[in-house]
């Protein structure tokens, strides 16, 4: 597993990371915590060192602590304040109980903190001081929100998605980002499972725990018909889980790319034939071509400038 570094904190981190939402059993459908514990175990024969996690995500953070006992040293542990009442001091001595650990390694806001909020930011940086994180982020949405973060001396790197079907807001900050030299987490790299290539146009999502269940018939016919123009890929990356990684992987800027992982196959699917492969410039110029034609982006320029 290739190692990137993490912003400017010193840190390497595997460029294929465990997204840990699913193994909660509330938002991909449930699991058996055995399962979770052996997606994570496969990750780790793998060479996977990095997890994101949330209060939020179910059992994921208990799963985690129980798979870190005695692994701690190896891992970098990322989660995450999602605005819980009891405050973020409150809700992080909790997570720390739950992830069985003493300091969290990556601590981020859930969200941008705008107007009474940015007293969050305070918050953080005496967290840093008192031994309790290490470094500070947050989970971002918008290219505004990337220039706030960049901007703040308190945070050391953002989450944000990137994918085939959402470049931006990436691509439009993409030369700030460079610039910045902060680290980058990506994700929804598969698009919630679509850029994986394995749904049709009829597919369905039962469960109620699954997020995916309040998509629109014509918002799966969309997604699904917008993946089949990107099949060229598989050519490239050998799969369609491979390429929609490896698109994100492709940007030096990128720290890391989480995949959320249920199980040992997904697993091995993720962290196996994935990292240490990058797609072809030839690939990249017919993804920007593809991007502007399905009206994904709204400007252009970056191609321009950087594939030529």
């Amino acid at each position: 597993m290739p190692l990137r570094s993490f912003g400017n904190t010193g840190l390497q981190v595997s460029e294929v990371g465990f997204g840990s939402w699913g193994i909660g059993g509330q938002s991909y459908g449930a699991v058996e915590r055995q399962q979770a514990l052996g997606a994570l175990a496969k990750a780790d024969e793998l060479g996977c060192n990095f997890v994101d996690t949330a209060a939020v995500y179910g059992a994921s953070e208990d799963v985690l602590g129980e798979f870190l006992r005695n692994r701690r040293s190896r891992w970098i542990v990322a989660t995450k304040f999602s605005g819980q009442p009891e405050g973020m001091i409150a809700t992080l001595e909790a997570q720390l109980r739950h992830l069985q650990t003493d300091v969290i390694d990556f601590y981020q806001l859930h969200w941008m903190p705008k107007g009474k909020d940015v007293v969050l930011f305070e918050q953080l940086a005496a967290l840093k001081k008192a031994g309790k994180i290490r470094f500070a982020g947050v989970s971002l949405y918008s290219a505004a929100d990337i220039d706030e973060a960049l901007a703040n001396p308190v945070l050391d790197g953002f989450q944000v998605a990137f994918n085939l079907l959402e470049p931006d807001p990436f691509l439009d900050c993409h030369d700030k980002i460079r610039q910045h030299g902060k680290a980058v987490i990506i994700r929804s790299a598969l698009k919630e499972g679509f850029l994986t290539g394995k749904f049709h146009r009829d597919a369905t999502f039962p469960d109620p725990n699954d997020q995916r269940h309040a998509l629109t018939r014509e918002q799966i016919e969309r997604l699904v018909d917008q993946v089949e123009r990107f099949r060229f890929l598989e050519k490239d990356a050998g799969s369609m889980v491979a390429a929609a990684a490896r698109y994100p992987l492709s940007f030096p800027e990128v720290s890391t790319v989480i995949l959320g992982t249920k199980s040992a196959a997904q697993a091995e699917s993720n962290f196996g034939p994935v990292p240490g492969g990058r797609l072809s410039i030839d690939s990249l110029r017919k993804i920007a071509a593809l991007q502007d034609e399905l009206g994904l982006r709204q400007r252009r320029s970056f191609w321009r400038r950087w594939l030529g």
